[in-house]
């Protein structure tokens, strides 16, 4: 799991100067008119990877005969064995082109949970609001720590805080509810011991790049959150989360955005199919 951390902490490097330049554009305009563009190129993209890396002739060859027997079905349907027979044939097909995908969809894999992790700081969460109520700001300390250390939130012009420190000792946690107040980009500063950390604060309104979470050396969060650098295993400090709001919309809003993603891409691809000459 070591190297898995770390491999995926180095291609998160990367994806994020792609996605950074790439997506950029998505603070600019609409959010339907963003999640519509990007679903479309990138449905695009993976029909092509799906068609150079698939075996488009034995899917043409399978594709003609579920063809063929389904045609048998309606001229012999008088004919229960003949029936049967097309039938069975029709679904082992069927079979043989889920086993035909397997190699394109573990090409397409990866990348696509890159991508989506890219959108997700621009889609899942909205940035906080001045006129928004003081949120929580969540710090969890590592589970190998005997003791707890001392923890202190730096003040910061932008965000007062209200309550907090709040330690909560069994689950080795600690809250602050901290009110926005200016717009930007900024850093969290928190004093653990005698070590300093940081967390990417975001307050504006519309589409900002924003990461709900600083994880610690787990692969799920550290693909799921991949804007900053998570904490080293041996760090007193796991991670560090912030509770942004809810996006409020049914096309680029929280969780409703890959919901569109999938349905707009599959669209796009199934239009250029033909252009492209893909058998699926």
């Amino acid at each position: 799991m070591g190297f898995a951390v770390q491999l995926i902490t180095w291609v998160n490097v990367v994806t994020n100067a792609v996605g950074g330049l790439l997506l950029a554009p998505v603070a600019l305009v609409p959010g339907w008119l963003s999640i519509t563009v990007i679903s479309a190129v990138l449905g695009v993209l993976l029909l092509v990877i799906f068609k150079y890396t698939s075996n488009q002739m034995a899917i043409g060859r399978v594709r003609d005969d579920i063809k063929a027997n389904l045609l048998a079905v309606k001229l012999f349907k008088d004919s229960i064995s003949v029936t049967f027979r097309s039938q069975a044939r029709v679904f082992a097909g069927s079979f043989k082109l889920l086993f035909y995908a397997i190699v394109p969809m573990l090409v397409m894999i990866v990348p696509v949970c890159l991508i989506l992790a890219q959108m997700g700081m621009w889609y899942q969460a909205r940035p906080l609001r001045p006129s928004d109520e003081p949120v929580i700001v969540k710090l969890k300390l590592n589970n190998n720590l005997d003791t707890l250390p001392q923890v202190t939130l730096e003040s910061l012009p932008a965000a007062r805080t209200m309550i907090g420190p709040v330690r909560v000792f069994s689950k080795k946690e600690i809250y602050w509810k901290i009110k926005p107040i200016e717009d930007g980009n900024y850093n969290l500063i928190f004093h653990v011991g005698d070590r300093r950390y940081e967390k990417q604060l975001a307050i504006g309104d519309g589409f900002m790049h924003l990461s709900p979470k600083r994880p610690g050396a787990n692969f799920s969060d550290i693909l799921l959150y991949p804007l900053e650098m998570p904490f080293a295993p041996d760090s007193p400090v796991y991670s560090i989360s912030i509770d942004y709001p809810e996006r409020d919309s049914r096309i680029s809003g929280t969780n409703w955005w890959i919901v569109y993603f999938f349905i707009a891409s599959m669209i796009f691809a199934f239009i250029f199919k033909p252009l492209l000459k893909v058998r699926i």
